[in-house]
């Protein structure tokens, strides 16, 4: 018995399907879009803030004058190497150990503690990231604030902090010298920023970057802006260097590399102490050392490095090598343990910054977030951070590009 025919399709039937899937198309495309430029308005209006501003008039002059000034945009002697494709799939690589899974053993130093100068002259405390609070021959300061939640524009959503800040804002000591090393969000935050723009104490940032500041309140009499190499007395006797770094800068797509990267050199009568700011590997580091080293203690970014990006961070073993071009004697090793920023292991870092320090027999401190030290009197300090598993150098190399 033969099978039914199928009943005939009208006439044009096909022709009307094809309309009425393209409509359909149409309005889920339209929704899409509508619901991305929602979003899209919700973080510009959320973020806008703390995005900062451009420098005009005089801070715009003294940028275009730079030696590192370039066709609009502050550039590095030695260009930036990226693995495009590596960055986009790396994230499916990442560490398993990212983030800790227990509270870290933070300590809340006392307010009391510096009430009287420390003994050697010399007392450093690590506040977590490349937070720092440097007592030197007299003078206090900070670097790199950050005591909000997020390294992000935004209050809801980016790498948010490990561990609450150690010590309250109001807790600190007098501070003579707030230094910034650029304005990316992990370094140059918004929020602390605003909450300390009354302080009577002097804002040190690299060029363009006091746009930021007097976009949020600090007083422009306050800011000092610096190119490198350029020099400024904290008082009579303590003088700060603000030295080259390679790295980058930018608070939103548009203004990439608006603003300078910089470390600090600090020279006092007693003691010179290094902080590199964010930075790779350059030859340009032998530099400092030879001009303004030796250094007591250096304080150099370990952490957020990957193979995909080799020159913007430094990673331990290049951190090793830069402390020793400088010419360091104690090193303390920063920008690490505070937010997931790559894709390596949280404890990596530091693992493998001791493994280079003591090949190359290097003096490492490595302080837990809020503990003071006095580099000249500190022991060694134990492991306070977990048994996790870390990838080794050989078996995820930083490979820095252009240098000797």
């Amino acid at each position: 018995m033969s099978e039914p025919a199928e009943p005939a399709r009208p006439k044009g039937a096909e022709g009307a399907e094809t309309p009425k899937r393209f409509r359909r198309t149409r309005r889920v495309l339209a929704v899409f879009f509508g619901l991305l430029a929602i979003l899209l308005v919700v973080v510009l209006v959320s973020g806008w803030r703390a995005f900062g501003d451009a420098a005009e008039g005089d801070r715009r002059a003294a940028m275009e004058a730079s030696p590192q000034w370039d066709d609009g945009v502050f550039a590095n002697p030695d260009p930036l190497d990226n693995d495009v494709w590596g960055m986009l799939t790396g994230a499916f690589g990442k560490s398993a150990y990212a983030v800790p899974e227990d509270p870290l053993p933070i300590v809340e130093p006392e307010p009391a503690s510096f009430a009287e100068p420390p003994p050697s002259g010399l007392r450093i405390t690590w506040l977590g990231h490349s937070t720092l609070l440097i007592e030197l021959d007299g003078l206090v300061i900070l670097t790199d604030p950050v005591w909000g939640e997020r390294s992000s524009p935004l209050t809801w959503i980016g790498p948010q902090r490990w561990y609450p800040p150690p010590i309250a804002l109001e807790d600190l000591p007098e501070i003579d010298a707030v230094l910034i090393s650029h304005d990316h969000y992990d370094h140059l935050d918004m929020p602390t920023i605003e909450a300390i723009r009354e302080w009577d104490t002097t804002f040190v940032v690299p060029l363009g970057v006091g746009a930021h500041l007097a976009y949020w309140g600090v007083p422009a009499d306050r800011i000092v802006a610096l190119d490198w190499w350029d020099r400024h007395a904290l008082d009579e006797r303590v003088e700060l260097v603000c030295v080259p770094s390679r790295h980058a800068s930018g608070r939103q797509v548009l203004d990439q590399n608006g603003t300078l990267w910089a470390g600090y050199a600090l020279l006092g009568p007693l003691h010179r102490v290094y902080f590199s700011g964010d930075t790779g590997l350059f030859r340009g580091m032998r530099e400092i050392g030879e001009r303004l080293g030796p250094f007591d203690v250096t304080m150099i970014e370990v952490g957020a490095y990957d193979r995909a990006w080799p020159d913007w961070h430094l990673g331990p073993e290049n951190a090793v090598r830069a402390h020793q071009w400088v010419r360091g004697e104690t090193m303390i090793p920063i920008h690490w343990g505070l937010f997931d920023l790559a894709y390596h292991g949280w404890t990596e870092p530091v693992e493998r910054t001791r493994v280079a320090a003591r090949a190359a027999d290097v003096t490492l401190l490595t302080p837990r977030p809020g503990e003071s030290i006095e580099p000249a009197t500190t022991p060694v300090i134990a492991p306070w951070w977990p048994e996790v598993p870390w990838e080794t150098a050989a078996e995820h190399p930083i490979e820095t590009t252009r240098v000797d």
